[in-house]
């Protein structure tokens, strides 16, 4: 049996079945109780806007849901590995297993498969939904919850909230449209700024399209903020630094992008020369941030072990949620630091994952191996 990994088939798939169910329970107790609050706080918005009603607020309901299940999953697998960790401890069936020659490796090593295999459901759900309910949640709220588009995260589709910088002005746009030359601006809004950053003048018009150099703004209105006079205006060409490839590339959202198109969109920023460490650390975490289920059954096996009349159950079970939580809190950091290029990208994503799997093989051999 010590040459085993895995203990009996009985006995293994008797430990992954009660580790999904408390991982499902966690999960959707969590999402509950959050969706709830997430539509306390949003209903107003949504039924704001006119003509929306319930079928809104379902709508709204089932974007925020993949987003939530995607964020707290990992929270989920740790708890649900406390929970399942102390039962077993109270009711001495690690005690019984551990009689019968199991090492604590083998012990924790069923709640080890299935982490793994919630990793791998948590990416690609994380591909397959996530990114694509992000793309349209973003696109809603941009629209500020009325009527968007069909054609919302896909390629050439429509993009909210897009904000460009020429030199020191700015070019805004409400939504942007298609791709390359045939690139359409709405609601567009022109800053033109002074060397201090004040702003001289705003130009609003409703459309703009590339004019080959800079982009035609139709019909606009130019406000003059040193005399406050208004005029309207035919026709106006501005930013005519802002060629179609730049417009394309700044207009990315890396959380709306699948894993192979957030690695392509990474490629073309490289060969245009932009900076690249803020997507490239989170394409990194797409790989390390699924996996952080995997530490869960190692970070909260501190709460398996040692006796449960002992009286320090409860304190094992809350150093075993202190260790997760911990790296939880450590891996945003770092990869905040990695955002900003205070870390490499590789490092941001992986060090955490990997500081704190050998800070959970130590708690365990030193303590119970």
């Amino acid at each position: 049996m010590q040459l085993d990994f895995f203990p009996s088939r009985t006995l293994t798939l008797y430990l992954a079945k009660m580790f999904v169910a408390r991982i499902l329970a966690v999960l959707i107790m969590l999402v509950l109780v959050l969706l709830a609050l997430d539509l306390l706080a949003a209903t107003g918005d949504i039924l704001a806007a006119p003509g929306n009603g319930q079928a809104e607020i379902l709508e709204y309901a089932s974007l925020r849901t993949p987003q939530l299940a995607s964020r707290f999953l990992p929270y989920s697998v740790l708890l649900a590995t406390l929970i399942t960790l102390v039962t077993l401890n109270q009711n001495s069936e690690v005690v019984a297993m551990k009689a019968a020659g199991l090492s604590a490796h083998q012990v924790l090593a069923p709640l080890l498969l299935t982490a793994g295999l919630v990793a791998l459901v948590s990416f690609a759900f994380n591909e397959r939904i996530v990114t694509r309910a992000n793309a349209t949640l973003k696109a809603w709220e941009a629209a500020e919850y009325g009527p968007i588009p069909d054609l919302v995260g896909e390629a050439g589709g429509v993009r909210f909230n897009v904000y460009l910088t020429d030199g020191r002005n700015i070019l805004s746009a409400g939504t942007l449209t298609g791709q390359g030359k045939d690139i359409v601006l709405t609601n567009v809004s022109w800053y033109d700024r002074a060397p201090g950053g004040i702003i001289r003048e705003q130009v609003r018009a409703e459309r703009a399209t590339f004019a080959a150099p800079g982009w035609r703004l139709e019909n606009p209105v130019r406000f003059d903020v040193a005399s406050a006079t208004t005029t309207d205006l035919p026709v106006m060409v501005v930013g005519e630094t802002l060629s179609p490839a730049r417009i394309d590339l700044q207009s990315i959202d890396p959380d709306a992008l699948s894993f192979w198109e957030l690695a392509e969109t990474i490629d073309a920023f490289e060969v245009a020369g932009r900076r690249t460490e803020e997507m490239r650390a989170k394409w990194w975490h797409r790989l390390s941030g699924p996996l952080s289920a995997l530490l869960m059954p190692l970070l909260g096996s501190v709460a398996a072990f040692g006796l449960a009349r002992s009286g320090q159950l409860f304190v094992r079970a809350i150093i075993g949620m202190a260790l997760g939580f911990a790296y939880f809190v450590v891996d945003n950091a770092a990869l905040a630091m990695g955002s900003f290029g205070g870390y490499p990208p590789f490092l941001a994503a992986w060090a955490p994952f990997f500081l704190f799997l050998l800070l959970g093989e130590t708690v365990l051999i030193r303590t119970e191996e």
